[in-house]
This record gives C-alpha cells, structure tokens and sequence, in this order.
C-alpha cells in the first residue's frame, strides 16, 4: 500500500466537541491544523450521545403528552389513541444529527483545517500513522499533538455486549421498541433513556448497585426524579447486583445485599454503568504518559507528562461533559498559538435530562462543608412559582450555596422542568463572582421559571417574598 507524509503544526486525535472546537480555534488563530476522525465528526456527543438522546427525550414526551391527553385533561384537550412510528422518530432523530455534523464539517473547512477520514495509531508524541477505509496509510509529523479520543461504554463483565444486550449506542437507533427493557445502571445515561423507552411505551425496571438513582447528586435533588418514576410506572431495584442472564436469555438475575436471588423477564437488557477513556488500541501506550486512574493525567493546561503533548476531554477523566471538552479544546489552541491562558473555570455545569431535568453547578451544601466552608443554604420550590403552574409542573426547586460571612455564591442546584436552561445564570453568577445581594437585586422577568433563582437568594438573605 502507498503511504505519504503530511507534516503539521497541530494534529487533533478525535473529532468530538473538544477535537473539533480545538481545530476551529486553532484555524482561526492561522496555525497550520490537521484533524484526524476515524468514524464521524462530532464524536460521540453530536452522533450517539448528547444530541440524539436529547432528540429521543423530546419525541418521547410529545408521545406521552399525547397519551395523556386521550385520557382526561384538565385543559380540556382529547385525542384519539395515538401511535408512533419510532422508524420515522429515529429518522428525524438522525435527520438534526445530520445537519449537525456537517454543519461542524462546514466549519473546519472554512477555518483551513485538514481532516484526514481513517485511524490513528500513535508512533512517538510526534508522529502518527493514520490508516483509511480502503487500507490506504499515511503518516503525519507535528508540533503539537493533541489527544481527544473521548471515551466509550464501560462494558459489564457479566452481561457482555451482543444480541439483546445493547449499550446506549444501539439504544438511541431502536428498530422497535422492546415489551420488557432492563437497564443496568441508574446514572443519568440508564435513566434519561429508560424514560424515553417507559414513555414510547415499553415496560422497563432499572438495577442500581448503590442505594438510591443517581448516586453522584445529593438526595434532595434526586427525590423528584424517583418520584416521577414512580409514577410512570418504571420499576426500582437498588442495592442490586447483576450477576448475568438466565440460562435461556430471557431475564437478568439480581441479587440482594442478603444474597437472595430474582430474575427480571427482559427482551432487551441496556448496560449503562458508566463511560470510561478511550485509551486502548491505538499505541497511545508507546507515550507512557502519566496517568490518573484510567484517564490521562493533565495540569491546568492541559498539558500531558509529555512535551507538546496535551489531552482534553473524556480521555482526561471526569467531568465528562461535552461542554467542559470545548472549553479545554478553544484553550489550548490559543496556547499552541502563543496565548497565555490556563483552565481554572470557577464552576462546569452539569445536567441530567430527567424528567423532571437535575442541573448542578458549583459546591452542594455537603461540598463546602466538606471543603471547610462555613456556608448556608436556601431552597425555592417550584409550587411557588407561578410559571410552573402554568407548565403543570410544579415538582422541584431551585437551592443557593453561599459563604456565610460575606455571600459570595459558591453553588447552585436545581430540579424540575426546564431547569437544564437555568444552568446559563447557575454558571454566570459563579463565574463573575456573584453575591446573593447581586442575584436578589437583579429585576428577573415574570413569570419565568428564573424567579426561583432570585427567590431562592431572597430566601437566604431571609426575605424571600413568595413563601
């Protein structure tokens, strides 16, 4: 086979949301840029994660809005029986993926990168070999190579992946939609999809090892979401240990913290226990790089233990969020390009796609406490709220973390409907340093689902105005 050889100032590995906004900045900076993507760009966010789950969500609950009203409504809108055509769902699901990836496509080319389609294997922290569909392979030197191989789907020894046992991937694609779903793992990726699959009507029970859904989120944010749950009809069993399926494929076998043993009937099992770096197949241990756990070891700029040689995103651990890769990638292309800059956000969002949605930013109230900071804290519930009322959803609460002596916001949380979209004021106000008299002297717009924001600052100063 023919092998050429392209020679760069920066080669990006993987063209996810840190990959591909690293490449843009980098190309708007005029610094010679090579992205390598071995699958299709936008990674695992734009394809088969973030945007196709959050498509799948909102069909969902369109589905489920229009069952309820074929019963009784309180708005007095009927329907007869509805039905979906979950082919149709999932080809205007990767019709929005579509335009979302070549939209990123677009915006590479404009900006003067190269994108080189094939896989990456690393020779030494200055050189690559990439090897294309048709077997063709190159190899590219560099000045500064850039990892963003992002991660994948932490398999589950006990219930492999294969036939009726999918990963989130498959999940997101579903031919039809299974009568008995299992879903093993009650993190955000087994509870935003086990909602969508309960909603477009299959029977589903999720198994969770710990006590409680979403261990990493402090208690009183998760009681809505087992609630909703509850009420949807999706079976709990936590404190559970999957030990694998049945002889006949049928059911997955659980046991209890006693020992005791039951079977749960699945047609279809999904293993979502987690993500974990994509670190294997590639040569990336011929850099013997220092790792963290299983994630590649980075200081504030992302820097490796390797000269010139930098990691971002899901490949450099948790918090594995999109939005955190992008922030690292535009960075360090301003570095590469001569900037001075370093990664010290004073909070990254994060948000569950629940219903109702989970957002976090900054310290819990347990957070600083562990963090030796004297701190108090103040809820507002969303029954308050006259928004809320309106949308049906009065379930939830937005909750303010702030110092004691002087007021400074140090956290927020929120659960209910719609909260995702507080998470732009949550990380603002932590950012730009806000105290709780900035928040509660800001005029908020009525009747908004934000006045619980101010509410809830109101309420810690001790006059919050509505309860």
């Amino acid at each position: 086979m023919s092998q050429t050889t392209k020679t760069t100032t920066l080669l990006v590995i993987g063209g996810g949301p840190g990959g591909y906004v690293a490449a843009i900045r980098a190309g708007q900076l005029g610094v010679p840029t090579i992205l390598v993507e071995g699958d299709r760009l936008g990674g695992t966010c734009l394809n088969i994660g973030c945007i196709p789950s959050k498509a799948l969500i909102h069909a969902a609950e369109e589905f489920d809005k229009a069952r309820h009203y074929a019963g009784q409504s309180a708005l007095g809108i009927s329907v007869s029986a509805p039905a979906i055509d979950i082919g149709r769902t999932v080809a205007w699901k990767d019709g929005i993926v579509g335009k979302l990836t070549g939209g990123v496509g677009a915006l590479l080319k404009k900006n003067g990168v190269q994108v080189v389609h094939g896989w990456a294997s690393l020779l030494d922290g200055k050189t690559v070999e990439v090897e294309s569909a048709d077997g063709s392979r190159q190899r590219i030197q560099c000045e500064h190579l850039l990892l963003a191989a992002g991660s994948e789907p932490t398999p589950l020894p006990s219930v492999p992946f294969g036939g009726m046992v999918v990963s989130s991937t498959e999940a997101l694609s579903p031919a039809d939609i299974p009568k008995k779903l299992v879903v093993v793992g009650g993190g955000y990726i087994g509870l935003e999809l086990g909602t969508v699959y309960r909603k477009l009507g299959a029977e589903v029970a999720v198994v969770e090892a710990q006590d409680r859904i979403l261990p990493t989120y402090d208690a009183e944010l998760t009681k809505p979401v087992a609630a909703a749950l509850a009420r949807l009809g999706v079976e709990l069993h936590l404190g559970r240990k999957v030990l694998g399926l049945n002889g006949a494929g049928t059911a997955v076998r659980i046991q209890d913290a006693s020992g005791a043993e039951t079977a749960l009937p699945a047609d279809r099992v999904l293993i979502a226990v987690g993500r974990r770096p994509r670190t294997q197949g590639w040569g990336l241990e011929n850099l013997q790089l220092d790792r963290k756990g299983n994630a590649l070891r980075i200081d504030d700029q992302c820097r490796t233990s390797m000269r010139d040689v930098w990691a971002i995103g899901d490949i450099a651990g948790e918090p594995m969020l999109a939005h955190r890769a992008m922030a690292q990638g535009e960075m360090v292309a301003e570095l590469v390009a001569g900037k001075r800059r370093h990664f010290q956000p004073a909070a990254i969002p994060a948000v569950c796609f629940t219903d109702p949605e989970v957002v976090v930013a900054g310290l819990s109230p347990a957070e600083a406490e562990a963090a030796g900071l004297d701190c108090l804290a103040a809820s507002f519930p969303f029954a308050a709220n006259g928004r809320a009322m309106t949308l049906e959803s009065t379930d939830g609460f937005v909750r303010v973390v702030a110092r004691r002596d002087n007021h400074l916001i140090v956290g927020w949380q929120a659960v209910g409907r719609g909260v995702s979209e507080l998470s732009t004021a949550f990380g603002q106000s932590l950012e730009m340093g806000a105290t709780l008299e900035d928040v509660a002297g800001t005029i908020h717009a009525h009747p908004t689902l934000g006045e619980a924001v101010q509410e809830a600052a109101l309420k810690a100063l001790g006059h919050a105005l509505h309860i």
